[in-house]
């Protein structure tokens, strides 16, 4: 095809899909249209079958198979006093830091982030108990609505990570490997976020209470013993899936298990939770299953079209150096974050994408890193940020207000892009050692 009709193919194809969205139209839905549209540009290809077996290719597939099941294990535990007993259980560690229990929320975030897949799951388990506790012992609002909205992004960065099992799929790379590769840069994020609490702490004395005293160590070994079995459920699950005794889907039903056994010894496992769990599991898993279907028959219509190609054709005339391309791809995902969720983010530009890196010699698990991190932003920045929406409704401030608290921690997250990016053996160390060859 010519250029000029390449050019007003994808203006169509962006009109249909701006409208549908802006309509209101479910983004899986509003991605076949799309899909729809493009296929009306291309001669003799039968449009039904391909949707038919590209629907079905990006649905039949084992990886897949993991994703309700962690969707479910983070529903359940969702539905426990888990949230409670992270806050009394790490609160005597860290009342007496510089920053105090605001330490909690990221530390709290980041165990819970290990059971969820999901970062608006964790900022509001975590944050409704959390919020009203650092309110009523006189701790700034705006750190620690802030530091809910950053630590509440680690559900998507420290496995199980749904982000990580459908970057996975989409881009053909071991769902182990990438599980592997977000442990340490979620520490690095961690320890970020608890460095800036600390150095905001000690520059603003006034708005943080009297440190919290000390209870001693048995009393606080005492209060932490109820995390045990939470923190026993991650390991086994991890452990399995590190040492081969399992793969991520059967590590994902054994999850299910421990979780309705955690459930089950806290005495919050019900007839009505146990439901509530399976319904909230479903929702989520079939709004991420069209999204995916919807993905692939648009991405297959556009293959045709050859969009995608001269897209990726046109960037590399460009010349951009590594660093560039992943400067420029790390602004146009924030601009793109301002409108889409994370997992409608992936499947859009992955087809595009993922032949730029490629070639510019990029590993795969660590694109897939930087792509979890660029997507954590999203969820902290104005005007889609899912996260704002979950604070901003447990706080009662606006949500420019909630932006403006969380917008120190957006800033991080673009300091720890800058250190994988510098650093690479960061995300890609447990990966290779696991897997050397």
């Amino acid at each position: 095809m010519m250029q000029l009709e390449l050019l007003q193919i994808s203006a169509v194809l962006l009109l249909v899909l701006g409208l549908a969205l802006i309509l209101g139209v479910w983004v899986g839905l509003a991605l076949i249209l799309s899909g729809i549209a493009a296929m009306y540009f291309v001669a003799n290809v039968p449009m039904t079958a391909v949707m038919a077996t590209t629907i079905w290719s990006a649905s039949a597939s084992w990886t897949l198979a993991a994703l309700p099941l962690f969707v479910w294990m983070g529903e359940i535990l969702f539905r426990t006093r888990l949230s409670q007993e992270l806050f009394r259980g790490l609160s005597p560690w860290v009342g007496r830091l510089p920053g105090g229990l605001v330490h909690v929320n990221v530390l709290a975030c980041g165990i819970f982030g290990m059971v969820s897949g999901s970062s608006a799951a964790t900022c509001a388990t975590i944050g409704k108990i959390a919020l009203p506790e650092l309110t009523k012992r006189g701790y700034d609002e705006n750190i620690s609505i802030g530091s809910l909205a950053g630590s509440g992004t680690l559900g998507l960065l420290i496995p199980p990570s749904i982000i990580m099992i459908v970057y996975a799929v989409q881009a053909e790379v071991s769902l182990l490997q990438m599980f592997l590769a977000g442990f340490l840069p979620g520490a690095v994020v961690m320890l970020l976020y608890c460095g800036y609490i600390a150095v905001w702490s000690l520059l603003n004395p006034s708005k943080q209470p009297a440190a919290e005293p000390w209870m001693g160590f048995r009393n606080a070994v005492r209060e932490s013993v109820n995390l045990f079995p939470t923190l026993l459920l991650i390991l086994f699950v991890f452990g399995a899936l590190v040492s081969g005794t399992a793969t991520a889907t059967e590590c994902a039903a054994w999850g299910v298990a421990g979780a309705l056994i955690i459930a089950w010894l806290q005495g919050s496992l019900s007839v009505e939770s146990f439901w509530a769990s399976v319904m909230g599991a479903t929702r989520t898993t079939a709004m991420i299953m069209l999204i995916l279907a919807g993905a692939a028959f648009m991405s297959a219509a556009m293959a045709y079209t050859q969009v995608p190609a001269a897209i990726a054709d046109g960037v590399a005339r460009l010349n951009l150096s590594p660093a560039m391309l992943i400067a420029c791809l790390t602004l146009f995902y924030i601009i793109l974050g301002m409108f889409l969720d994370g997992i409608s983010m992936i499947v859009l530009t992955m087809a595009i994408v993922l032949p730029l890196v490629q070639k510019a010699g990029f590993d795969l698990i660590w694109f897939g890193i930087f792509v979890v991190l660029v997507v954590e932003m999203a969820q902290v920045s104005p005007p889609v940020g899912f996260n704002l929406f979950v604070l901003q409704s447990m706080s009662g401030r606006d949500s420019w207000t909630v932006a403006y608290s969380a917008l120190p921690f957006f800033l991080l997250l673009i300091v720890a892009v800058a250190i994988i990016v510098a650093f690479p053996q960061i995300a890609l160390f447990l990966p290779r050692l696991v897997f050397p060859n």
